[in-house]
């Protein structure tokens, strides 16, 4: 919980931010290890291009290009579902910090409520505002 006198803003507020973990820097951190890990992925599928196309020249004949096309095929698929499980993966973590940073907006209205409410409380009477009461009959 963040101290009560946060009046600190200014070039040190990142740094204090961080060091305090009232900031969460794992989003943009996300997603760098998402850009690299679709780069990783990228360099699968040209292996997999690279290597059909070296087993498809290995030997000539129509023997090679029939194991090569399905080796192909294989590969890319396989590429294409690691995108989609990288880009799952990466969803998942985005998505917990996300829920972390609405509880924590939450807390904070929250214990804003209270604090008015227990200002209330302790209000003197005097400043209490009184209800009207009906005329006598």
């Amino acid at each position: 919980m963040p101290p009560a006198n946060k009046t600190k803003r200014g070039s040190n507020s990142l740094l204090w931010d961080l060091l305090t973990f009232d900031r969460l820097v794992t989003g943009p951190v996300i997603h760098f290890i998402y850009w690299a890990g679709l780069g990783v992925v990228a360099l699968f599928g040209f292996s997999v291009v690279g290597a059909a196309v070296g087993l498809a020249l290995k030997e000539p004949g129509v023997g090679s290009l029939l194991l090569a096309f399905p080796v192909l095929i294989a590969g890319l698929l396989v590429a294409g579902a690691l995108v989609l499980l990288w880009r799952a993966f990466c969803e998942f973590y985005v998505a917990i910090f996300r829920i972390s940073e609405d509880l924590r907006a939450l807390r904070q209205t929250s214990d804003a409520d209270h604090a008015v409410f227990r200002a209330r409380q302790t209000a003197p009477p005097s400043q209490a505002p009184r209800a009207q009461q009906p005329p006598p009959v």
